[in-house]
């Protein structure tokens, strides 16, 4: 069937629709709400307390960092090379892939030092190292997951199973968002999702206005936003004005507060369709600016992320791919860190020059570690297994304590011998920096007050400015 034509001067049902609403998707994420008035759940509130971070940017780092390559050196990984591991390290610990007759496997990187801190890292990040004195490099993370969807859920929900709200839901949850143009919580992504998928951005039992919303990092940042081009900006706004009278004509009748959220969902579409395009919009950009973040999508992001929080977006997530490397890691580690490095640093450095490290939260980390022992029998193709009984990630800015090493691993970077901090614990921390004691941040949910941290976490104290 063919579509009758219609008058020039009057849009297609089809382009009304789309003009009317952004995009079907965009408002099934904003689902109950978006900016508007009493009824919009992102209007800006007041924290627990006084905190210095008022926006964050977490940096994923999908598949599973290795902490004994690139953030804990250990020596003691050399003079055991080749051999079993010790039958003590044995107790208590589950492997995904591999098995205990795998072999040692040093990392073949040096380590130095960095900053007048004096932090170590990897050779293979020497742009993160120079920001040591900016960060907080925690080196006893831990949690119970072992797989990747499970570990991806630890990390950003707090627990191993769907259905949880993430980290930017509850922020957005319990500050709102400054963006009036803009979703609070947006999400970037680089090459593969996430083996979670949507959940690892979900709003989970939280309002659906407190989902993450995907902004592509190239083009226009949300398909099917723009005013299609037979519809001038006259009839889309008279277009929105109707279906708003409509609307709030039937929240007369029916007296639901979600209509008014619904209103509100659609103007913050319309608003967006000039917001967004602007935002992805580089041309303003110093050249220098561009060339610190370097090439690449991943580049790319983070700088989209630094001009999201300049405009009051609440949590930014931008993920970094393929760091699951069962095999060939010495073949492909160089490179991951090759494209993470240079543009990592550049946020960090950038935030700072710009003023916004103190009010800006960066968060790195991945959802587990890697092995001390080998995937593979070939020692010169050989990969490192999943580990989440201790592995690390970094805080920058937003009120953390630059220039610390928190936490320590036993001579093998096996287990946490000092200082251990559970995911909880992570994420009672960065509650803290927002303003929020943890346990007082509650949702009801069936019958419970539930929250990020469950029934557990503390706040790591030492990495606080």
């Amino acid at each position: 069937m063919h579509p009758v034509p219609q008058a020039p001067t009057f849009p297609s049902r089809r382009a009304f629709l789309s003009s009317a609403v952004g995009s079907a998707a965009l408002l099934a994420l904003l689902g109950d709400g978006a900016r508007g008035d009493d009824a919009d759940p992102l209007k800006p509130k007041a924290p627990h307390f006084k905190a210095r971070a008022k926006s964050a940017i977490f940096v994923f780092a999908v598949g599973g960092t290795s902490q004994v390559d690139l953030f804990d050196p250990k020596p003691e990984l050399s003079k055991l090379h080749g051999k079993p591991i010790p039958e003590s390290f044995r107790a208590g610990v589950r492997l995904g892939q591999t098995t205990f007759a795998a072999a040692v496997m040093q990392s073949p990187y040096k380590f130095r030092k960095f900053g007048t801190c004096g932090t170590e890292f990897s050779e293979l990040l020497p742009e993160i190292g120079s920001c040591a004195d900016d960060i907080a490099l925690v080196r006893s993370l831990h949690h119970e997951a072992f797989d990747h969807a499970p570990g991806e859920l630890v990390i950003n929900t707090g627990k191993d199973q769907p259905g949880r709200p993430t980290l930017g839901s509850w922020l957005t949850y319990g500050l709102g968002s400054a963006a009036r143009d803009l979703p609070g919580y947006v999400v970037l992504l680089n090459g593969r999702a996430p083996k979670a998928r949507s959940y690892v951005w979900g709003n989970g039992f939280l309002p659906a206005a407190h989902q993450g919303v995907l902004f592509r990092g190239q083009g226009s940042p949300i398909l099917d936003l723009a005013t299609p081009k037979d519809v001038t900006p006259e009839q889309h706004r008279a277009q929105l004005d109707a279906i708003k009278k409509l609307n709030e004509l039937r929240a007369g009748e029916a007296a639901d507060p979600k209509l008014a959220a619904q209103i509100a969902a659609y103007e913050l579409a319309y608003r967006m369709q000039t917001a967004a395009p602007q935002l992805a919009d580089l041309s303003k950009e110093k050249k220098e600016t561009l060339a610190a973040y370097g090439d690449g999508g991943f580049a790319r992001s983070l700088l989209l992320a630094r001009r999201l929080v300049e405009r009051g977006v609440r949590f930014v997530t931008v993920t970094h791919p393929e760091w699951d490397h069962h095999d060939n890691i010495y073949r492909d580690l160089p490179r991951n860190c090759k494209e993470f490095d240079k543009p990592v640093a550049a946020l960090i450095r950038d935030l700072k020059a710009r003023g916004l490290l103190d009010s800006t939260l960066v968060v790195c980390a991945s959802e587990f570690g890697r092995t001390a022992i080998t995937q593979g029998k070939e020692m010169t193709s050989a990969g490192r297994d999943h580990h989440p009984h201790a592995f690390s990630g970094f805080l920058a800015g937003g009120g953390v304590k630059g220039g610390v090493a928190h936490g320590t691993t036993d001579e093998l970077g096996w287990k946490v011998a000092g200082d251990g901090v559970h995911v909880h614990d992570f994420h009672a921390t960065i509650l803290h920096l927002f303003g929020f004691d943890h346990k007082k941040l509650t949702f009801r949910h069936q019958g419970l007050d539930a929250r990020l941290t469950d029934v557990a976490g503390n706040v790591v104290k030492p990495i606080l400015a």
